[in-house]
């Protein structure tokens, strides 16, 4: 069974029709999104100037049953705790979001499917980081 957790920069590299996220996403059979990323959708829809149908493709994209969202709790604070102190003693600071998103990759096991090579940093979990199209 392939899972996955999508990255802001690959859902939005998917809506660009980038082929090696679409070949992911296609092989995939849980693709899971945090309430991190949603934020990071919506934030960029809303300064946006097709903020509209950015929110129908996003609706479209989160009603397939194969999508769902996780939910944040204090274990996955944790696994932020552990990644955040790793990357500091290490010197690899990566955006605060993304290490959200690696902690919840780190508790539920999943991939993070992403275009964001900092990922690489966290030794704490497995990526399929791809170069932006």
């Amino acid at each position: 069974m392939s899972r996955l957790i999508l990255d802001t920069s690959a859902y939005s590299a998917f809506m660009r029709n980038h082929s090696g996220i679409k070949l992911k996403l296609q092989e995939a059979d849980e693709i899971c999104m945090t309430p991190v990323v949603l934020g990071e959708l919506q934030a960029g829809f809303l300064k946006g100037v097709r903020h509209k149908k950015n929110q129908e493709g996003l609706g479209l994209f989160l009603s397939s049953p194969r999508v769902k969202i996780l939910d944040m709790n204090e274990e996955t604070a944790e696994r932020y705790a552990v990644i955040l102190n790793f990357l500091w003693e290490n010197g690899n600071p990566i955006p605060t979001n993304d290490i959200w998103i690696a902690a919840s990759a780190m508790q539920h096991g999943l991939k993070i499917l992403t275009t964001d090579i900092h990922f690489k940093h966290i030794t704490q979990v497995i990526t399929d980081c791809f170069s932006p199209e």
